[in-house]
């Protein structure tokens, strides 16, 4: 509850009280006196807007000055004595409502103003023909209210075209706020936002342009300041973009003479300064650029150098200022091409530099083995004058030989490279050492375990003088039984012959063969 009193306690008697009137008078309230007592009120039912009033001392026989929210006036005289008129506008984008424009101060007796002072508010709809101008929320900043469908005109001169300058967005995600390029909502849309958004530029192709706002009826209430500022102005109409300024520290260069749709204009930096923004701006074909200007900032420090592969770093600070070191450690088996560490140091005409190139680790390289040499009556494989650090060398002996020592030697890495062990030498073996079995025994014994003959030379070894001798003793039976007329072999008989009971006599006591 609300109750203002006239005077200076609250036994004075009232001229306000909100519980019999809800709404102060718009002519205000005067007193009597040098006093005003306000009595506020409230209870624990909930929470309300709550209230504001504004109060003024003013002398006798003067009127009051007056007041209008988002708006200014103009008096005649400033003490503002009976006689004195008063003139009213209102901020861009508000509208005068609900008052004269001008009010003039009346009655010697009991002065005052003949009028009540307007208030300025901003209205749903209008048409703007200035040459620049404000669109705002109807209500703005408080809240606008549901269920809205308003409509802007825009005009201006027939030879210029509308700029539009959107400085807050902020709606109900249920509405909307569309901008038409034209002077009805037929013409081609320019824009059709909801949400926040932040501030954006918009240019028409015409001297019209129409902006439609419209709030969702079943939207709940909305906060303080949410809606939108439109600043709108003309400009010129012609194909080109607005020339752009040029930068401290750096230059441009533009794609074609003539600032026209699809221009790309590029932004450099001079040595020892870095771009901050875009370096690139194209004109749209709304004839604005697609970007802020860049600017060009001294460089404090390095670029990162890189990783060089096959190794690990060592980084003195992450972000390489001047004075950083980055060290290079190659992995194992590699070895460095290059500093091994490198140092931000800060020249004046380039910027900071790094003190050389990156490095590089390269595999490591080894002087190769000399052939050592083949032995009598033997072989290798493979046979080439140098050996690369790594490679194994197999040795092998011809018919007849036995190899001794180690059979395959590897070229052992180093600086400089070596072979594991001494090559192997090849014995001849004597005919006795092959076809005796203690002379056999003997030679295995002799041989190292470790090195075993080819099975071909085995072979040959032991099968090519048996044949020779088998080829002896046929030489020799052939000869005894055809050139001597004797069986090479007699083979004793221990059995009776099956005809040693046959006499003499009766061996041809037969007389078919008698001969008379």
């Amino acid at each position: 509850r609300l109750i203002i009193r006239n005077g200076n306690n609250v036994e004075a008697p009232p001229v306000y009280d909100s519980y019999e009137v809800e709404y102060l008078p718009i002519e205000g309230l005067l007193s009597t006196g040098r006093h005003f007592f306000v009595e506020l009120t409230t209870d624990s039912s909930g929470a309300a807007a709550g209230m504001a009033l504004r109060y003024e001392a003013f002398e006798q026989g003067h009127c009051y000055e007056p007041y209008v929210k988002y708006g200014n006036f103009t008096a005649s005289d400033p003490r503002y004595p009976v006689g004195t008129t008063v003139e009213f506008s209102c901020d861009p984008g508000y509208t005068l409502e609900q008052g004269s424009t001008i009010i003039e101060c009346v009655d010697p007796s009991d002065p005052q103003w003949n009028e009540t002072e307007p208030a300025c508010r901003a209205v749903c709809s209008g048409e703007l023909t200035d040459t620049a101008g404000v669109v705002l929320s109807p209500n703005w900043p408080e809240a606008y209210g549901k269920g809205q469908d308003c409509i802007w005109g825009l005009h201006v001169e027939e030879d210029k075209r509308v700029m539009l300058d959107v400085r807050v967005l902020r709606l109900g995600t249920g509405d909307m706020l569309t901008f038409y390029d034209g002077d009805d909502l037929t013409a081609r849309i320019l824009g059709q936002y909801t949400g926040a958004r932040g501030r954006f530029k918009l240019y028409a192709s015409t001297a019209d342009v129409t902006v439609q706002f419209q709030s969702d009826p079943g939207a709940g209430a909305f906060a303080y300041r949410q809606g939108f500022v439109i600043h709108f102005s003309e400009v010129p109409r012609n194909d080109t973009c607005p020339e752009l300024p040029d930068i401290a520290n750096g230059w441009k260069t533009s794609s074609q003479p003539e600032l026209l749709h699809g221009t790309v204009v590029t932004y450099h930096c001079y040595p020892g300064f870095q771009l901050t923004g875009t370096d690139l701006l194209m004109c749209h074909w709304d004839l604005t650029w697609s970007g802020d200007l860049p600017s060009c900032e001294r460089v404090t420090s390095c670029r990162d150098p890189g990783d060089a592969e096959h190794s690990r770093r060592v980084v003195s600070s992450p972000k390489f200022p001047v004075g950083a070191t980055v060290q290079y450690i190659c992995d194992k088996g590699y070895i460095l091409a290059g500093a091994g560490t490198l140092t931000c140091h800060d020249r004046v005409a380039g910027g900071p530099k790094w003190s050389d190139r990156l490095p590089k680790c390269i595999p490591e390289t080894y002087e190769p083995c000399h052939n050592p040499g083949v032995p009598a009556g033997g072989r290798q494989s493979p046979e080439q004058r140098l050996y690369p650090a790594g490679t194994t060398l197999r040795f092998s002996c011809t018919a007849g030989r036995v190899l001794l020592g180690e059979g395959s030697l590897r070229c052992l890495p180093g600086h400089p490279s070596r072979w594991s062990g001494s090559p192997p030498i090849c014995k001849a073996a004597s005919y006795d050492e092959f076809y005796s079995n203690r002379n056999l025994d003997a030679v295995a014994k002799a041989v190292p375990s470790g090195t075993a003959l080819e099975g071909t030379n085995v072979a040959i070894a032991v099968f090519l003088p048996v044949l020779v001798v088998a080829l002896l003793i046929g030489g020799i039976y052939l000869y005894f039984s055809k050139f001597q007329g004797k069986p090479a072999l007699q083979l004793p008989l221990t059995g009776s012959h099956p005809y040693d009971h046959i006499t003499v006599e009766s061996a041809f006591d037969n007389p078919t063969y008698e001969t008379g």
